[in-house]
């Protein structure tokens, strides 16, 4: 049986991060702990935190480290995340969040930090195929619709194409990305927690070299660094609350997420 893992994923808009997270958290058998779902149904359900982040939001302001460490410090203290770890995705954006995220999981550590990566290009034609659920944010493509009639098949939401998913403002999102996450990479690289992951191929074969990699890091704990082909024959030819404690036995491989 597999043990659980404690994983951050990072990567661009369009490298497929968020389906790698959904298929990880079925693989490890954690929850795959989402910033974004978390953000949306806080604001939808009302509560006070939610109330927080919409004030913020509908000022046309970004949501400061200390309220999204606070979203993720109530989910990470949750009993299923303390038993076997969790898959975070959309936090740390900053090296002030990759700080506070340490020092809530302390003593433990992160098992590693997966950098998904894949050209610009690519991401450019993928956003622009891009469809997400309006009610939970579940993502599809043109290539791959929800089974009905545009109908989101988690949730029954209409599935659209995002107003913002044009050219110009795709290519201004993924320059905020890369200037608000170079120093986060740099800062985990320092660590030895870093691993660089060729996100270009089938979700099955990207899958797999991320669970090379966590299992790499746990055989090296010292190691980290770039997946490079010798280590992964698939990839050839293509370009604070609470402290947290424990780690359990694992599952299978699951099915169907979005790119994040």
């Amino acid at each position: 049986m597999l043990p659980g893992v404690r994983l951050v994923v990072l990567g661009k808009q369009g490298a497929g991060k968020g389906t790698q997270c959904v298929r990880l958290s079925h693989h490890y058998v954690v929850p795959h702990v989402s910033t974004g779902d978390m953000l949306r149904a806080a604001v939808k359900s009302g509560s006070l935190l939610g109330q927080k982040a919409r004030e913020v939001m509908d000022s046309g302001e970004l949501l400061g480290d200390d309220l999204i460490m606070e979203m993720v410090a109530d989910r990470l203290s949750e009993p299923d995340c303390r038993a076997r770890g969790f898959v975070l995705d959309g936090c740390p954006r900053t090296v002030g969040q990759a700080e506070a995220l340490e020092a809530l999981i302390a003593p433990v550590e992160l098992d590693l930090v997966v950098d998904i990566e894949v050209p610009t290009s690519l991401v450019l034609r993928r956003l622009a195929g891009r469809r997400v659920c309006i009610d939970c944010g579940a993502n599809y493509s043109v290539a791959s619709p929800p089974r009905v009639n545009w109908t989101c098949d988690t949730c029954g939401g209409e599935v659209i194409q995002r107003e913002d998913d044009t050219e110009d403002a795709i290519r201004r999102r993924l320059d905020l990305y890369e200037r608000q996450t170079t120093p986060l990479i740099g800062w985990y690289t320092e660590r030895g927690q870093l691993a660089k992951v060729n996100g270009i191929g089938s979700p099955d074969a990207v899958l797999g070299r991320v669970v090379r990699a966590i299992e790499h890091r746990r055989s090296h704990p010292h190691g980290g660094g770039r997946i490079s082909p010798r280590q992964d024959p698939s990839s050839r030819g293509q370009a604070g609350k609470k402290r947290l404690s424990g780690s359990g036995s694992g599952g299978a491989v699951g099915r169907k997420g979005g790119e994040g």
